[in-house]
């Protein structure tokens, strides 16, 4: 199988398993990353098989989805690829960016390296911040029912993995507990540069929020 069938054939299975997905873990996310995740690609020295089949596959089965089971995405990755007769290294090499690439609370270390798990990662982080990202922040607060905003409840900052996993904190805690934290952690420098212009955009989206929040504007 060629690499241009091996890809259209993941696209297919990928629109396939998250049709009925939430709205920023959607089949949208993952074409949004798959595109971020070749641009960035351009400027590296990297396996863009690699790249392209990890941009497709790393949210196939998001824990958060999942009550909270990492194994999940993994072994559904694992097992489509293998059906699609793909040698074991790109195999491994696939489930490492997926065992690897989230943020999980910024408190968790990498137990895998390779640029082509820098690049996916950014390309993911990216589509978590700037105007995609407010977006899908506050779309999933309504998907979990969480209250925007409540002066009375301050971001935490020193979460565990577990309870990282588990708040219920108001969507705007949100951005001070990962989307402000992207841009520091971003690994390639386009992801970098891209970052930059984003963080200021969100930087501008909290300073207009609390304005009206507060009757000023």
């Amino acid at each position: 199988m060629s690499n241009l069938d091996l890809i259209n054939k993941t696209i297919l299975f990928v629109k396939e398993k998250l049709a009925n997905a939430e709205g920023g873990h959607d089949w949208f996310h993952i074409q949004r990353v798959y595109k971020n995740a070749l641009l960035i690609a351009r400027g590296e020295n990297c396996d863009e098989t690699v790249v392209k089949l990890g941009a497709l596959l790393h949210d196939i089965a998001d824990s958060k989805f999942h009550a909270g089971d990492e194994t999940v995405g993994p072994k559904v990755a694992r097992e489509f690829l293998e059906s699609e007769g793909v040698s074991e290294s790109i195999i491994s090499h696939v489930i490492q960016i997926i065992d690897n690439i989230s943020f999980k609370g910024g408190k968790t270390e990498k137990t895998f390296s390779s640029i082509e798990l820098d690049i996916v990662q950014d390309a993911d982080r990216l589509d978590a911040i700037g105007a995609i990202g407010i977006a899908r922040a506050f779309n999933y607060g309504g998907f979990k029912n969480r209250t925007m905003y409540d002066p009375q409840i301050a971001p935490n900052l020193h979460m565990s993995k577990e309870e990282y996993k588990n708040s219920q904190a108001p969507t705007i805690n949100h951005f001070y507990e990962k989307l402000l934290l992207l841009k520091d952690k971003m690994n390639t420098e386009t992801g970098k540069q891209i970052a930059e212009q984003r963080h200021h955009y969100m930087q501008g989206f909290l300073g207009q929020f609390y304005a009206e929040w507060d009757g000023e504007l």
